[in-house]
């Protein structure tokens, strides 16, 4: 009797649990975006549009969104140079030192790079590995490549935990030990979030490269 009223009662429990954590994590980021945009907006049509108005005598609605698309349009040509990626790297390493400021900075930006490349959130390439045990394949991220004095390659790869993927375990492998796959790093994400319950569209492990090949791949 008590195993079929509290059964029922703690699946409920974790389905809602779980629902709240995957939309918490889908919201939060996109409503942070918004706000911060709406706010970027706001700000630049407050000090231009009296400037405007004094000058020519007229509104300008909407300014601010055309100033902040062309700040950013900018911002993105500079970030591409080589010159340009020095002076960022500089200024967000003195942002990063600022009390409590660079503690909130270093938060939007993560935040922001998670739902950017792949290359830009150090996620390079979605990999399965043998983890904890051989025979268990947990899927991870490929953060680095790494040489020892041999010349033999690693991979830094982080395995993320479920449902929360901000935290995980970061492996040191050695190359031929990682299957590589063509898996999307934002499915991936969705996958660890959801629990397995979005399933990988994909035939996964099934077409494993033979190990004389190299580094297995999932086609």
């Amino acid at each position: 009797m008590i195993r079929k009223i509290f059964f029922p009662l703690f699946f409920t429990i974790r389905h809602l649990r779980n629902k709240l954590l995957l939309g918490i994590l889908v919201l939060v980021p996109l409503i942070a975006t918004i706000l911060i945009l709406v706010w970027a907006f706001n700000s630049v049509d407050n000090i231009l549009q009296p400037i405007i108005r004094s000058t020519w005598g007229i509104n300008f609605p909407g300014i601010g969104v055309a100033i902040v698309i062309v700040l950013a349009y900018i911002a993105g040509i500079i970030a591409s140079s080589i010159l340009g990626r020095k002076v960022i790297s500089f200024i967000e390493s003195y942002l990063d030192r600022l009390p409590v400021f660079g503690q909130l900075y270093r938060g939007i930006r993560q935040i922001i790079q998670s739902f950017s490349e792949p290359r830009q959130t150090g996620f390079m390439q979605v990999v399965f590995i043998e983890y904890p045990r051989k025979g268990i394949h947990s899927l991870g991220f490929i953060t680095n490549e790494l040489h020892d004095h041999s010349d033999e390659k690693f991979y830094t790869v982080f395995v993320p935990t479920s449902p929360n993927p901000t935290s995980g375990f970061m492996e040191v492998v050695r190359e031929e030990e990682i299957i590589k796959t063509n898996i999307s790093v934002d499915e991936a994400i969705r996958v660890v979030v959801s629990a397995g319950r979005v399933p990988l569209q994909t035939s996964a492990l099934a077409k494993k490269k033979a190990p004389e090949q190299g580094v297995g791949e999932i086609k």
